[in-house]
């Protein structure tokens, strides 16, 4: 898998060459593209934080980690020879989402950002399902209402456990909201971060508004909620000075940006009705786009970025994370001897030497509750089918089985949901440069997987909305289709243990079924 600095071959800038720069801010680190008018990518700098877990139902990130990060990535670009910030034309931002932000008149942070995975508001989620019904909020937004999935549910914690801070808010919005609003001194939502707010009218598309019948219900007030934008919508000019400072000209345009699987789907080509592509991190997202949705409670629906267009998702919380959390608890010493990224390798080094089918074992990855498809903010994970002969590797390819189970069930509902089937999709992100994974998810799905040259795809998308924002390109699909990217690897779906994953697929499915009623027990 090259980097985007050894895609570009030690090129040297070029005067006259115009670029643009697109953030990303992520769970666990922010990344910052540089990508060339004609679609090249550059660099992409990228500095780690921590999330922060006050209590195991609250999950929150430190916005100055967020903004420190920004600047360290800056200044790491400003010492490539190979890029000059003073040739930056547009800026753009993804984000995770939804990543709530409470913010007082000058854009200071008083709370938050609280992240999709943060379980606080379940009273307040229920309290949404009661006096609304169900039928009536996805009818508006196109969402079922879970305690972190959709930003209202935490609004009205805050508003109940917090009400002097609620009153001090002037808005509530976005880490795009947030972002935009440190370099231009405005605030703003894009339509796909607005979708998971589960207070706007995602079925209307770009057409929609902030809705008054949810507002009024819920007793949130609308005007604590920011200007809706298009993602390629200039909202303001740089004004930011440690960003001027790093060599950013002054005045350049900002554009809104989105949430951060909808950018990687822009940038990986994901621009037009039936197009699909999965996004490997922290989570596991699979996205279909369409143009005449038929919305289905399974997943996650959103406004493109792309104008016209929205995306099912289909959303597993704690796919990355849940491997990520197996190397700490039983492969630690692979992280003392290596580091991190080094030890994830001899992980799925050690798991390609477990049999398929892992002796019987079946993962269910429900670290901390799970999106799509149950629903679920009490599900817990579960290893299902040890015996004394089972074996760590064992556990640690069933950790990556379980992951490809839960896709699978995401595949089969996107086909009954569009009507189409699909036999391959792109993968992108950091999960995808695992082949060992990309191999077990490609023969438990049945589908061949394209890993692209290079997987950092949320930063570019945004870069590419600043080029749009701009006038570099007339539209969003004509910045798509001028993205330089190639099929790095293609995965082909091997058969020969289809019978073994059809069995441990069945005992997948009728697993969480079975102790869904016991998650209500442990968390009396």
């Amino acid at each position: 898998m090259r980097t985007a600095f050894e895609i570009r071959n030690n090129r040297r800038q070029k005067m006259g060459e115009r670029y643009l720069l697109g953030i990303d801010v992520g769970t666990s680190s922010l990344k910052v593209a540089v990508v060339c008018e004609n679609g090249e990518v550059l660099n992409i700098s990228s500095c780690s934080y921590v999330p922060v877990t006050p209590s195991l139902e609250r999950v929150e990130m430190n916005s100055e980690d967020v903004w420190n990060a920004f600047l360290k990535c800056l200044r790491t670009l400003v010492d490539d020879e190979n890029v000059s910030l003073e040739q930056v034309e547009g800026i753009g931002i993804s984000c995770l989402c939804p990543g709530l932000i409470a913010m007082d008149k000058e854009g200071k942070t008083l709370a938050g950002p609280i992240l999709y995975s943060d379980r606080r508001s379940v009273q307040e989620a229920q309290w949404m399902r009661d006096i609304l019904g169900e039928k009536a909020i996805f009818e508006i937004t196109a969402n079922r209402v879970m305690a972190g999935a959709v930003s209202s549910t935490s609004m009205l914690w805050i508003k109940k456990n917090q009400p002097e801070l609620y009153e001090k808010t002037w808005k509530f919005g976005h880490i795009n909201t947030w972002m935009v609003y440190r370099l231009t001194g405005r605030f703003g939502i894009d339509y796909s971060n607005a979708s998971y707010t589960g207070l706007f009218e995602t079925v209307k598309g770009e057409g929609g508004d902030w809705s008054p019948f949810l507002c009024e219900k819920t007793g949130l007030d609308m005007d604590k909620l920011p200007t809706l934008y298009s993602s390629s919508s200039v909202v303001g000019a740089l004004e930011a000075p440690e960003v001027i400072a790093a060599g950013v000209k002054r005045g350049i345009p900002v554009v809104m940006g989105g949430g951060d699987t909808a950018c990687a789907a822009l940038a990986a080509g994901v621009t037009k009705e039936g197009e699909v592509c999965e996004s490997v991190g922290t989570t596991d997202v699979l996205t279909i786009c369409v143009e005449e949705p038929r919305f289905d409670t399974r997943f996650l629906n959103r406004c493109h970025v792309v104008d016209g267009t929205w995306i099912y998702q289909g959303a597993m919380s704690h796919t990355g994370a849940s491997y990520q959390w197996f190397q700490k608890q039983f492969c630690r010493e692979l992280g003392i001897r290596e580091n991190e990224k080094d030890a994830l390798l001899l992980m799925n080094q050690e798991a390609k030497t477990a049999a398929p089918g892992c002796g019987g074992v079946v993962f269910l990855p429900y670290m901390m509750g799970e999106r799509s498809p149950v629903w679920d903010p009490y599900a817990r994970g579960v290893f299902f089918g040890m015996t004394l002969l089972t074996q760590r590797r064992d556990l640690n390819r069933a950790v990556l089985e379980g992951c490809g189970y839960g896709l699978r069930q995401l595949c089969e509902a996107a086909k009954e949901v569009t009507g189409r089937d699909f036999s391959s999709f792109v993968s992108i992100g950091g999960g995808a440069k695992s082949q060992v994974w990309a191999q077990i998810k490609a023969d438990i799905t049945g589908k061949d997987i394209r890993i692209l040259d290079f997987n950092d795809m949320a930063p570019v998308g945004a870069a590419l909305l600043a080029g749009v924002g701009a006038g570099f390109y007339l539209n969003c699909k004509e910045a798509a289709k001028k993205m330089k990217r190639k099929v790095y690897e293609e995965i082909h779906s091997d058969r020969s243990y289809a019978a073994v994953y059809q069995k441990g697929y069945e005992i997948y499915k009728g697993l969480y079924p079975r102790v869904r009623d016991l998650y209500e027990i442990y968390r009396a």
